[in-house]
Protein backbone atom coordinates (compact mmCIF):
# COMPACT_ATOMS: atom_id res chain seq x y z
CA UNK A 1 0.00 0.00 0.00
CA UNK A 2 1.11 3.56 -0.67
CA UNK A 3 1.48 6.14 2.06
CA UNK A 4 -1.43 8.61 2.20
CA UNK A 5 0.92 11.46 1.31
CA UNK A 6 1.92 9.68 -1.91
CA UNK A 7 -1.74 9.27 -2.85
CA UNK A 8 -2.59 12.92 -2.21
CA UNK A 9 0.46 14.10 -4.13
CA UNK A 10 -0.62 12.04 -7.12
CA UNK A 11 -4.15 13.40 -6.84
CA UNK A 12 -2.82 16.95 -6.83
CA UNK A 13 -0.91 16.31 -10.06
CA UNK A 14 -3.93 14.62 -11.67
CA UNK A 15 -6.36 17.40 -10.78
CA UNK A 16 -8.30 15.28 -8.32
CA UNK A 17 -8.00 18.04 -5.71
CA UNK A 18 -10.71 19.88 -7.63
CA UNK A 19 -12.93 16.82 -7.37
CA UNK A 20 -12.31 16.67 -3.63
CA UNK A 21 -13.30 20.32 -3.35
CA UNK A 22 -16.55 19.66 -5.23
CA UNK A 23 -17.42 16.46 -3.35
CA UNK A 24 -16.75 17.99 0.07
CA UNK A 25 -18.41 21.34 -0.62
CA UNK A 26 -21.79 20.65 1.00
CA UNK A 27 -20.67 19.19 4.36
CA UNK A 28 -17.81 21.70 4.64
CA UNK A 29 -20.16 24.61 4.00
CA UNK A 30 -22.38 23.30 6.80
CA UNK A 31 -19.37 23.13 9.10
CA UNK A 32 -18.15 26.61 8.14
CA UNK A 33 -21.62 28.08 8.64
CA UNK A 34 -21.63 26.60 12.14
CA UNK A 35 -18.25 28.22 12.80
CA UNK A 36 -19.13 31.65 11.44
CA UNK A 37 -22.45 31.80 13.26
CA UNK A 38 -20.67 31.05 16.54
CA UNK A 39 -17.92 33.60 15.85
CA UNK A 40 -20.46 36.24 14.86
CA UNK A 41 -22.27 35.68 18.16
CA UNK A 42 -18.97 36.12 20.01
CA UNK A 43 -18.39 39.27 17.97
CA UNK A 44 -14.59 39.20 17.89
CA UNK A 45 -12.09 38.76 15.08
CA UNK A 46 -10.73 35.25 14.85
CA UNK A 47 -7.84 33.30 13.33
CA UNK A 48 -8.43 30.14 11.30
CA UNK A 49 -6.27 27.08 10.60
CA UNK A 50 -7.11 24.39 8.03
CA UNK A 51 -5.35 21.06 8.60
CA UNK A 52 -4.90 19.15 5.35
CA UNK A 53 -5.86 22.16 3.28
CA UNK A 54 -5.38 20.60 -0.16
CA UNK A 55 -5.59 23.30 -2.81
CA UNK A 56 -6.56 25.90 -0.21
CA UNK A 57 -10.21 26.33 -1.13
CA UNK A 58 -11.40 26.44 2.51
CA UNK A 59 -8.72 28.98 3.43
CA UNK A 60 -9.82 31.23 0.60
CA UNK A 61 -13.46 30.79 1.59
CA UNK A 62 -12.83 31.74 5.23
CA UNK A 63 -10.85 34.86 4.39
CA UNK A 64 -14.06 36.25 2.88
CA UNK A 65 -15.59 36.31 6.36
CA UNK A 66 -15.51 39.79 7.81
CA UNK A 67 -14.32 38.71 11.27
CA UNK A 68 -11.62 36.32 10.03
CA UNK A 69 -8.37 38.27 10.37
CA UNK A 70 -6.01 35.41 9.49
CA UNK A 71 -6.36 32.07 7.73
CA UNK A 72 -3.57 29.55 7.21
CA UNK A 73 -3.58 26.16 5.50
CA UNK A 74 -1.22 23.25 6.17
CA UNK A 75 -0.75 20.20 3.98
CA UNK A 76 1.86 17.48 3.84
CA UNK A 77 1.81 17.37 0.04
CA UNK A 78 4.14 19.77 -1.76
CA UNK A 79 2.00 19.31 -4.86
CA UNK A 80 -1.20 20.28 -3.04
CA UNK A 81 0.46 23.40 -1.63
CA UNK A 82 1.76 24.25 -5.10
CA UNK A 83 -1.83 24.08 -6.39
CA UNK A 84 -2.95 26.32 -3.55
CA UNK A 85 -0.25 28.90 -4.14
CA UNK A 86 -1.04 28.95 -7.88
CA UNK A 87 -4.09 31.07 -7.08
CA UNK A 88 -1.74 33.97 -6.17
CA UNK A 89 -4.22 35.33 -3.65
CA UNK A 90 -1.83 36.17 -0.80
CA UNK A 91 -3.16 33.35 1.37
CA UNK A 92 -0.64 31.71 3.69
CA UNK A 93 0.19 28.01 3.32
CA UNK A 94 2.64 25.74 5.09
CA UNK A 95 3.99 22.39 3.93
CA UNK A 96 4.51 19.90 6.71
CA UNK A 97 3.57 16.61 8.34
CA UNK A 98 0.71 17.36 10.74
CA UNK A 99 2.14 14.93 13.27
CA UNK A 100 5.55 16.62 13.29
CA UNK A 101 5.08 20.30 12.46
CA UNK A 102 5.35 22.85 15.25
CA UNK A 103 3.36 26.10 15.14
CA UNK A 104 4.34 29.40 16.71
CA UNK A 105 0.83 30.59 17.47
CA UNK A 106 -2.58 29.33 18.55
CA UNK A 107 -5.76 29.62 16.52
CA UNK A 108 -9.33 30.46 17.44
CA UNK A 109 -10.80 28.02 14.92
CA UNK A 110 -9.18 24.83 13.59
CA UNK A 111 -10.86 22.92 10.78
CA UNK A 112 -10.09 19.62 9.10
CA UNK A 113 -12.00 17.67 6.47
CA UNK A 114 -11.20 14.08 5.52
CA UNK A 115 -7.76 13.98 7.12
CA UNK A 116 -7.89 12.48 10.58
CA UNK A 117 -8.34 8.81 9.65
CA UNK A 118 -5.26 8.96 7.42
CA UNK A 119 -3.08 10.07 10.35
CA UNK A 120 -0.94 7.31 11.83
CA UNK A 121 -1.68 8.32 15.44
CA UNK A 122 -4.78 10.54 15.40
CA UNK A 123 -5.06 10.53 19.20
CA UNK A 124 -1.62 12.14 19.49
CA UNK A 125 -2.50 14.80 16.92
CA UNK A 126 -5.74 15.63 18.76
CA UNK A 127 -3.82 15.98 22.01
CA UNK A 128 -1.34 18.34 20.32
CA UNK A 129 -4.20 20.43 18.95
CA UNK A 130 -5.85 20.64 22.38
CA UNK A 131 -2.65 21.54 24.23
CA UNK A 132 -0.71 23.69 21.79
CA UNK A 133 -2.68 24.80 18.73
CA UNK A 134 -6.18 25.73 19.86
CA UNK A 135 -6.61 29.07 21.60
CA UNK A 136 -8.61 29.48 24.79
CA UNK A 137 -12.33 29.36 24.01
CA UNK A 138 -11.40 28.17 20.51
CA UNK A 139 -13.27 25.67 18.36
CA UNK A 140 -12.05 22.52 16.61
CA UNK A 141 -14.33 21.12 13.92
CA UNK A 142 -13.54 17.96 11.96
CA UNK A 143 -15.33 16.16 9.12
CA UNK A 144 -14.92 12.38 8.71
CA UNK A 145 -16.48 10.35 5.90
CA UNK A 146 -14.87 7.01 6.75
CA UNK A 147 -16.43 5.74 9.96
CA UNK A 148 -17.94 2.40 10.91
CA UNK A 149 -21.59 3.44 10.59
CA UNK A 150 -20.98 4.51 6.98
CA UNK A 151 -20.93 1.10 5.31
CA UNK A 152 -19.98 2.54 1.93
CA UNK A 153 -16.61 3.65 3.32
CA UNK A 154 -15.46 0.25 4.57
CA UNK A 155 -13.65 -0.70 1.36
CA UNK A 156 -11.92 2.63 0.77
CA UNK A 157 -8.52 1.54 2.05
CA UNK A 158 -8.47 -1.28 -0.52
CA UNK A 159 -10.03 0.86 -3.24
CA UNK A 160 -7.51 3.69 -2.80
CA UNK A 161 -4.57 1.51 -1.81
CA UNK A 162 -3.56 3.23 1.39
CA UNK A 163 -3.89 2.69 5.14
CA UNK A 164 -6.92 4.25 6.85
CA UNK A 165 -8.38 3.94 10.32
CA UNK A 166 -11.97 2.70 10.61
CA UNK A 167 -13.59 3.69 13.90
CA UNK A 168 -17.16 4.11 15.08
CA UNK A 169 -18.68 7.48 15.85
CA UNK A 170 -18.48 6.65 19.55
CA UNK A 171 -14.79 5.74 19.29
CA UNK A 172 -13.98 9.03 17.54
CA UNK A 173 -15.91 11.07 20.11
CA UNK A 174 -14.19 9.29 22.99
CA UNK A 175 -10.80 9.94 21.36
CA UNK A 176 -11.54 13.67 21.32
CA UNK A 177 -12.53 13.58 24.98
CA UNK A 178 -9.41 11.64 25.93
CA UNK A 179 -7.29 14.26 24.15
CA UNK A 180 -8.45 16.87 26.66
CA UNK A 181 -11.39 18.58 24.98
CA UNK A 182 -14.05 19.49 27.53
CA UNK A 183 -17.11 19.76 25.30
CA UNK A 184 -17.44 17.36 22.38
CA UNK A 185 -20.49 16.99 20.15
CA UNK A 186 -21.16 15.17 16.87
CA UNK A 187 -23.70 15.17 14.09
CA UNK A 188 -24.08 14.06 10.47
CA UNK A 189 -23.84 16.59 7.65
CA UNK A 190 -25.10 16.27 4.07
CA UNK A 191 -27.20 13.17 4.77
CA UNK A 192 -29.32 11.84 1.91
CA UNK A 193 -30.99 8.59 0.82
CA UNK A 194 -27.77 7.17 -0.62
CA UNK A 195 -25.24 8.61 1.82
CA UNK A 196 -24.93 8.19 5.60
CA UNK A 197 -23.46 11.67 5.80
CA UNK A 198 -20.22 13.22 6.94
CA UNK A 199 -19.52 12.64 10.61
CA UNK A 200 -18.85 16.08 12.08
CA UNK A 201 -17.15 16.32 15.47
CA UNK A 202 -16.95 19.70 17.18
CA UNK A 203 -14.93 20.32 20.32
CA UNK A 204 -13.57 23.05 22.56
Amino acid sequence: MKKPLEVFSEWALNGKDKGMEKNHANPVEEMLNFITEERNEIGKEFSFLDLGCGNGWVVRRMLKEKLCNKAIGIDGSINMIANAKAFNDNCEYLTGDLEEIELQQKFDVIHSMEVLYYIDKPADLLEKIAKFWLAENGRLIVGIDRYFENQESHSWDTDVGTKMHLKSEHEWVEMFKAAGFKQVSSWRANVNDSWAGTLVISAN
